[in-house]
């Protein structure tokens, strides 16, 4: 048996070695790409030298699809926020897959002892081999403990904090490269949130707080299930919750009207009534992160990525639907500084104003509709590229706009819902789903509900640090 062991830590340490030298190799890939986009963009800035953009993008992309890692992650999200990059490459980076290689048994095992003791095994009446899932940051594994409940393993790669560090580095980069050649979005504060968020992803005991905020959150929620978290099987590095039985919702696409009509108002009360009643909101609404049960209820699953915003900046979110709906440009004006855009021209907000038209427009109609349409694109691809052509065009006039932090995952989860809904076809009268959710809404009310939420799970606020 001892001779078996040293073998098994033997690969382990050699599988070790291995994915840090592949991470090396591929981030010396993506370095390349880097400074190949440099010179391509700076010799269409200063030479007029054409570049193919979609072309390019795609070029990148099979660089960036080679590293399966947090800068996977960020990609992803970078997809879905029009501000953030030039829309040929906003397109390209939306088909960044989450494919991180499983870690093998040997180091499956490794780590757990490091997490639960050398008797971790004892702790479970049986544990899969094989990862359920592998993403990004972990893999889940399915476990039945000794009183024969099913769970759900989420174990944490090695050496992470680093990974993400890099991959910021990497990321920064391609900021900083594309500010060289467009001066209509300034991404500091979008860099720094995405950091943020990554760091925090890291932490599970955090997760695990987030995990129970949001069950009891959803407490009044017959169409919303949240795993309850197994403490006595979690770490820092490891979380374990009950197994959440459910179907994928892709496949839903076809089923009847009326179904696909309930999963959609379900999933808008999963995101939604955390986001309204306590200023809450789930960051990632990525099709992995949702199961359908038989009841067409819903499972909501991985609270890594959650956005704590001040109370002050959701009821921003109301005011600029007000003043949408009202034509009240003043109060669009007063929307847009509370949530922290600064010294914005008329021609600006003028533009703002249709990124906004195209967010609300659902609710602002009264009346049965689809949520919008694709196109065979990303959702909101061709108002995003008028968009950032015309803060383009202004910035050389007026400068570039900084995108405040929160916009940023409040943009993805609008977004990434869409884009669900848009899957489903669902044809809902959105405006009063939205105005039920905020009848009564006061940004003191949010204030004290939300304080009170995060004490009891001893939450900290929103901050930007």
């Amino acid at each position: 048996m001892a001779q078996k062991t040293n073998k098994s830590e033997k690969d382990a340490k050699l599988e070790d070695r291995g994915s840090v030298g592949g991470r090396i190799a591929r981030y010396g890939k993506v370095s390349a790409g880097m400074a190949g986009l440099a010179a391509k963009l700076a010799g269409e800035r200063y030479f007029g030298l054409k570049i193919e953009r979609e072309e390019h993008a795609q070029q990148l992309l099979a660089a960036l699809g080679n590293l399966k890692g947090p800068l996977m992650k960020v990609g992803q999200i970078l997809s879905t926020i029009p501000e953030a990059l030039p829309p040929e490459y906003a397109q390209a980076f939306q088909q960044l897959q989450s494919n991180a290689p499983a870690m093998g048994w040997p180091f499956v095992r490794r780590r757990m002892k490091t997490e639960l003791g050398p008797d971790w095994e004892s702790k479970f009446k049986s544990f899969g081999r094989e990862a359920a899932a592998a993403a990004s940051l972990g893999q889940v594994h399915k476990a039945v403990t000794p009183d024969g409940r099913t769970v759900a393993c989420k174990l944490q790669y090695p050496d992470m904090q680093s990974a993400i560090q890099t991959d910021l580095n990497q990321l920064k980069i391609i900021f900083s490269i594309y500010e060289q050649y467009d001066k209509s979005i300034s991404t500091r504060h979008i860099h720094d949130e995405l950091a943020a968020r990554l760091y925090e992803e890291l932490d599970y005991e955090l997760e695990a707080k987030y995990c129970k905020l949001y069950q009891w959150m959803l407490r009044d929620e017959p169409g919303v299930h949240v795993p309850d978290v197994i403490d006595t099987l979690s770490t820092s590095r490891l979380l374990t919750t009950g197994w959440q039985d459910g179907e994928k919702i892709l496949n839903f696409v076809d089923a009847h009207p009326d179904q696909r009509n309930r999963l959609a108002m379900n999933m808008f009360r999963a995101w939604y009534v955390p986001l309204y009643y306590y200023g809450v909101i789930h960051g990632d609404p990525h099709l992995g992160n949702y199961t359908v049960r038989p009841d067409d209820s819903i499972n909501l699953l991985d609270f890594g990525c959650v956005r704590i915003f001040p109370p002050a900046f959701v009821g921003g979110v109301i005011d600029l639907y007000r003043a949408l709906q009202n034509e009240d440009r003043a109060l669009a004006v007063h929307a847009y500084e509370t949530w922290g855009f600064k010294d914005l021209s008329n021609e600006q907000i003028d533009i703002l104003n249709i990124w906004a038209g195209f967010l609300y427009g659902p609710i602002l109609e009264d009346k049965v509709r689809l949520i919008g349409e694709a196109k065979g694109q990303m959702y909101g691809a061709d108002t995003a590229r008028e968009v950032h052509e015309k803060l383009r065009e202004a910035s050389r006039k007026n400068g570039g706009v900084t995108v405040p932090r929160e916009f940023v995952f409040m943009d993805r989860a609008a977004l990434g819902l869409g884009s669900v809904f848009i899957h489903l076809k669902a044809e809902i009268n959105w405006h009063n789903l939205f105005n039920e959710m905020i009848d009564g809404f006061e940004v003191g009310k949010l204030e004290k509900a939300q304080a009170g939420a995060l004490k009891k799970f001893g939450i900290s606020g929103a901050k930007n640090e």
